[in-house]
Order: structure tokens, then sequence, then C-alpha cells
């Protein structure tokens, strides 16, 4: 019965760690006199993502572009 407990141990404890969440680069908030504050995030993949949608460019050339159409975003 020991032996049982020890071996569902280890397995839940290789579970636990082998599901961690790869969240990426982080987040920053941008905005621009015509919209209104929104929040770009990198995925784990580098993309760029806005309110959970993958926006399939990579994150620095999505804010870059951003920063050049005149909005301002900060991390």
């Amino acid at each position: 019965m020991k032996k049982l407990l020890f071996i569902i141990a280890i397995i839940s404890g290789f579970t636990v760690f082998s599901c961690k969440k790869d969240d990426g680069g982080g987040c920053t908030t941008c905005s621009s006199p015509e919209t209104t504050s929104f929040q770009v995030c990198e995925e784990s993949d580098g993309n760029a993502s806005v309110n959970g949608q993958n926006t399939g460019t990579p994150y620095d050339v999505y804010v870059s572009g951003l920063v050049e159409a005149g909005a301002s975003c900060n991390n």
C-alpha cells in the first residue's frame, strides 16, 4: 500500500510540473487618440495577441507598427 501511494505521489508530482503554462513575454498597454487603452500580449509562439486573439504577427513588429501609427505603448 505504501508503495502504491509513493508511485501515485511521484506521478502527481510529474503531472503538476509538466503542465506549467508558458505565458510568453508579457503584455504592454497601448492607447491612441482614436482608441481606448488596450493590451497587447506576447504569446508563447512570439506573436502578438490583442483581446486574446493571436494576430499572427511577431510581437515586436506589431508593437513597433502601432507606435509608428501614432499609438503610445508602455510596458
